[in-house]
C-alpha cells in the first residue's frame, strides 16, 4: 500500500513538473561537432527521460543475464526447501496422530530435501518415528546424539527423561532433569522433577529455594507456591522437633501463617509452642484450624494441651471446641472421647449416637462399643456394635495413590509427589467381612462333608438379632438360607446339592434321614 502511494505520488510530481514546463515556452541550442541543434525545453526534457529509462533498461536485462545461472539455481533450491518443509510438517502431523508408517515414510524425504544440519526438527522427527516404531534403543540413541547440539540439547534431555520414566527409572529421570534445570531453571518439567528428588532426599532447605525460583520466574501461582511452601515447612519442623526445638517451632508458626487451614502445619505448630509453654497462642492456632476444617488429631491436642488437666476440664475444652464447630461429627466425637474419659457415660453415649446420625462411619460405632463396655460390660451389645462397625464405612485417613496412612506425610510414598496425601475417606471394602460372633456359632464341618477350599471369600454379614444360638443352630444340623436340597424319598434319589457357602458345614447323612417328613418324630 505504501509503495502504491509513492508510485502515485511520484507520477503526479512528474505531470506537475511537465505542465510547469509547457506553460513556460523555451528553446535550447545543443552546439556539437559544428553542428547546431535547437528544440523546444519540453522535447529536451522529454528526451532526456527517455535516455535515462533507456538506459536503465539496458542495465536491467544486462544485470538478469549475468545473474541467470544463479536465478535458476535458487528458483529450484527454493522449491527442494518447500517440498522438503511441506514433507516436515506432514510427518510432524503423522507422528504426533500416531501413524508410524507415514511418520517413517515423510521422514526419509524430508532428510533428502533438507539438510539435518539446516533444520534441527528432522531429528526429532526421526525419534518420534521410531518410538512408533517401538524402537525405545534406537530413539534413546537419537535422543542422546541431540546433547552435542547446543540447540537440540534440551530436547534430547526431555527425551531421554520420557524414556527414563516409562522404564521406571527415577534415579535416571531426576538426573535429566537435574541437568535441564541447570541449563533452564524456567522449565516446568525439569523442575518438578528436581523437588521431587529434593523432597525425597529430605533436603527441606533445597526445596524451599527451588519453590521460591518458581514463584519468582512465574511457573505456579501465588496460592499454590504458598501452599508448597507450608508443606515443605512442615515436613522440615518435623524433621527438626528432636534435634532443633526452636528452629522447628520458627518452620511451623510460618507454615501455619502461609496456609492457617493446614491441619498438620496447625497441630506441628501448636505442638511445639505447647512445649514452650506458650499455651494461648498454640490453644488460638488450634481454634482457627478447628474452625477452617474439624479434624481428629486438633481435637486430641486441644484437649490435651496441659498435660496436668483434670479429665472435667479436658472434657470442658472439648464441648469449647463443639462451640466453635456445632453440627459436626468431629466435634460430637471429640466430646465423645472427653465424656468416656471422665466416666461421663451419657454425655458419651449422647455424642456418639449424635455423630452416627451427622456422619455414619466405623469410628463412631468403635466408640460406642467402648462405652457400652465401660459402662455395662454387655458383650452382647458390645458384639452387636462392633458387627455395625464392621458394615460402617470406613474413618477418614490420610491417602495418597493408594496409600492409607494414619500419620501425614509430606511426599507420597508410591511417586515421590509433593502434597499427594489428602484427608478423606478411604475406598469401601470390596465385599463384607464374617463376624467372629457368626464363627462362634457355626458347628464343626462333618468328616463327610466335601473339603471347603482353603480360598479366602466374603459374604454378607448375618443381620442384627438374625443369628440363631449355637445349642439351636447345632440342634438342626446346621442347616442355614436353605442350602440344603430337600430330599426325595419317592424317587430314591437325592438331588444334587449346590456349592456350599464357607460357612455352611452342610447336613451329615443321619440328620438328613431324621429330617425326612415321613419319619417326623416329635422328640
Amino acid at each position: 500500500m505504501i509503495r502504491i502511494l509513492i508510485f502515485l505520488a511520484v507520477v503526479f510530481a512528474l505531470g506537475l513538473g511537465f505542465a510547469w514546463l509547457a506553460d513556460r515556452p523555451g528553446e535550447m541550442l545543443v552546439t556539437f561537432n559544428g553542428y547546431q541543434y535547437q528544440v523546444t525545453l519540453m522535447v529536451a526534457a522529454v528526451a532526456i527521460v527517455a535516455v535515462v529509462a533507456a538506459v536503465m533498461i539496458v542495465w536491467w536485462l544486462i544485470k538478469s543475464l549475468w545473474n541467470s545461472p544463479y536465478t535458476i539455481s535458487r528458483y529450484f533450491r527454493v522449491r527442494r526447501r518447500d517440498r522438503g518443509y511441506q514433507a516436515l510438517s506432514t510427518g510432524m502431523i503423522a507422528a504426533g496422530a500416531g501413524d508410524g508408517a507415514l511418520a517413517r515414510k515423510k521422514t526419509k524425504e524430508a532428510a533428502k530435501l533438507i539438510s539435518s544440519d539446516q533444520e534441527p526438527l528432522i531429528n526429532l522427527l526421526d525419534a518420534q518415528a521410531s518410538l512408533l516404531e517401538g524402537d525405545h534403543e534406537g530413539a534413546r540413541e537419537k535422543f542422546e546424539r541431540m546433547l552435542d547440539d547446543p540447540e537440540m540439547r534440551l530436547l534430547g534431555l526431555r527425551g531421554l527423561y520420557l524414556e527414563a520414566e516409562r522404564l521406571g527409572d527415577r534415579n535416571a529421570a531426576r538426573h535429566y532433569a537435574g541437568r535441564a534445570a541447570a541449563v533452564a531453571p524456567q522449565l516446568a518439567w525439569a523442575a518438578e522433577s528436581t523437588l521431587e528428588e529434593l523432597t525425597e532426599r529430605g533436603d527441606w532447605d533445597g526445596a524451599l529455594k527451588l519453590v521460591e525460583a518458581q514463584k519468582s520466574t512465574r511457573q505456579i501461582e501465588r496460592d499454590a507456591a504458598n501452599r508448597r511452601r507450608a508443606v515443605l515447612l512442615t515436613a522440615k519442623a518435623q524433621s527438626l522437633i528432636d534435634s532443633d526445638p526452636n528452629a522447628a517451632r520458627t518452620a511451623a508458626v510460618e507454615a501455619n501463617k502461609l496456609a492457617p487451614d493446614f491441619a498438620p502445619a496447625a497441630v506441628v505448630a501448636a505442638n511445639m509452642l505447647f512445649r514452650q509453654n506458650d499455651v494461648r497462642k498454640g490453644s488460638k492456632i488450634l481454634e482457627t484450624a478447628w474452625r477452617a476444617e474439624p479434624h481428629p488429631d486438633i481435637a486430641e491436642l486441644y484437649t490435651h494441651a496441659r498435660p496436668g488437666d483434670a479429665v472435667l476440664d479436658r472434657l470442658n475444652r472439648a464441648k469449647k471446641l463443639q462451640e466453635m464447630k456445632k453440627n459436626h461429627a468431629e466435634s460430637s466425637m471429640a466430646v465423645a472421647r472427653a465424656a468416656l474419659d471422665a466416666q461421663d457415660f451419657a454425655t458419651a453415649r449422647h455424642e456418639a449416637e449424635a455423630a452416627i446420625r451427622m456422619d455414619r462411619r466405623e469410628g463412631a460405632y468403635l466408640l460406642l462399643a467402648d462405652i457400652e463396655e465401660a459402662e455395662s460390660g454387655d458383650q452382647g451389645k458390645v458384639r452387636q456394635l462392633l458387627s455395625k462397625a464392621v458394615r460402617a464405612p470406613r474413618d477418614p485417613a490420610w491417602v495418597a495413590d493408594g496409600v492409607v496412612s494414619e500419620r501425614w506425610a509430606p511426599v507420597s510414598p508410591i511417586t515421590g509427589k509433593l502434597d499427594a496425601f489428602t484427608w478423606r475417606a478411604p475406598m469401601e471394602r470390596l465385599g463384607q467381612l464374617i463376624d467372629s460372633e457368626v464363627d462362634a456359632a457355626i458347628p464343626a464341618i462333618p468328616a463327610s462333608a466335601p473339603a471347603v477350599p482353603t480360598e479366602e471369600k466374603t459374604i454378607d454379614i448375618v443381620p442384627d438379632g438374625t443369628a440363631e444360638k449355637p445349642a439351636t443352630a447345632a440342634a438342626n444340623g446346621g442347616q442355614k438360607d436353605g442350602t440344603v436340597a430337600a430330599t426325595d424319598d419317592a424317587a430314591g434319589e437325592q438331588a444334587p446339592e449346590p456349592p456350599r457357602l464357607p460357612d455352611d458345614p452342610g447336613v451329615a447323612p443321619e440328620d438328613e434321614a431324621e429330617k425326612s417328613p415321613r419319619r417326623f418324630r416329635l422328640f
